[in-house]
């Protein structure tokens, strides 16, 4: 596996909710550590708007913590661009979550999403964020949800998934590994098996 992941590769994982994506990337980062001789980064983009969001988080970040393999976790919403220069060429960064950090860059309370251009802005600003991270370091992991196969009815949902459809196709576009979860089972979609 060494040979295969170079500096700047790309590895994107999708699925429902509770699909299993998260526990195949961290698994994933692992390994691609291990053949790398990387150091192991976690990009955590929710936010603590409840009791039972912070209890989640802080249980993720305990584990991640307290686990086999050592992780430094950036607890990072919005900007993910900023975080770029911290790393370095044999790291291995993950991203959990794309959704949520879609979320918070589109609702941050000084959007006015009255004006078109803010969508656009918005998708260019995480695409932008995502690329430079890529270039810092050996592998970056993108974890998003699939939210796409309900019915929506409002104006807003229906811009935030369509927004999320269009970042998915542009990720998968750069990424040299596509993964589709379905019920705990991975299902390569773009690239090569490790």
């Amino acid at each position: 596996m060494k040979s295969m992941m170079r500096a700047g590769t790309l590895i994107f994982i999708t699925g429902g909710v509770r699909s299993g994506k998260s526990a195949f990337a961290e698994r994933m980062a692992i390994q691609c550590a291990e053949a790398t001789s990387g150091s192991l980064h976690y990009i955590a983009t929710g936010r603590a708007t409840d009791q039972e969001m912070e209890s989640r988080i802080l249980r993720h970040q305990e584990e991640r913590k307290n686990g086999p393999y050592p992780w430094k976790t950036w607890e990072q919403p919005m900007d993910i661009g900023q975080l770029a220069p911290f790393f370095q060429k044999h790291d291995v960064v993950l991203l959990d979550c794309l959704t949520t950090l879609l979320s918070n860059e589109l609702f941050h309370e000084g959007n006015h999403l009255e004006d078109g251009t803010v969508p656009q802005k918005v998708k260019d600003h995480i695409m932008n964020g995502l690329i430079a991270v890529s270039q810092n370091c050996r592998v970056l992991i993108v974890v998003s949800n699939e939210v796409l196969f309900e019915p929506i009815h409002q104006k807003l949902v229906l811009l935030y998934a369509r927004l999320l459809g269009e970042l998915h196709v542009q990720i998968v576009k750069i990424a040299e590994r596509a993964y589709q979860m379905e019920a705990g089972i991975p299902l390569l979609m773009k690239g090569e098996p490790l």
